[in-house]
C-alpha cells in the first residue's frame, strides 16, 4: 500500500470548482475529489457502497458528501455513513500544494483530517 507521504499529482486546482466534485482514476481506483469553500480538498471513494451512485456528483459541504441517488451522506474525514447503516467509503489524504491537487492512496483505516 502507498504511504501517506507518497502524494500523486492530479492536476491544477483550477480544474475544480469550490463546492463541487470530480472523479479521478488513481492507480486503478476511482477517487472523488472535492474542493471546499475554504480552499482545502477532500478525497473519498467515488462510488457509493449503497447502489453505486457517483459521489463526485453529490452535494458537499465542509464535513459530508451526499450521494445524489438516495441521499446517504458520508463524513469526509472518516468515510462513515452518517445517515444509515451503509458501509463506509475510503478517505484519501488530499491537499492543495502550489496550486496543484494531490492525493495519497492511504490505507482504508486511515482517517483524514
Amino acid at each position: 500500500m502507498t504511504s501517506v507521504d507518497a502524494y500523486i499529482d492530479l492536476g491544477p486546482v483550477t480544474d475544480l470548482t469550490p463546492g463541487e466534485g470530480r472523479t479521478y482514476t488513481v492507480d486503478g481506483r476511482q477517487v472523488a475529489v472535492f474542493l471546499l469553500g475554504d480552499g482545502t480538498a477532500r478525497g473519498v471513494d467515488a462510488v457509493c457502497p449503497h447502489r453505486g451512485g457517483p459521489l463526485a456528483d453529490g452535494q458537499v459541504d465542509s464535513s459530508v458528501v451526499i450521494c445524489p441517488l438516495h441521499q446517504y451522506s458520508f463524513a469526509l474525514n472518516t468515510g462513515a455513513c452518517t445517515t444509515a447503516g451503509v458501509a463506509p467509503v475510503r478517505v484519501y489524504p488530499t491537499r492543495v500544494v502550489d496550486g496543484r491537487i494531490e492525493v495519497a492512496l492511504a490505507p482504508a483505516s486511515t482517517p483524514c483530517a
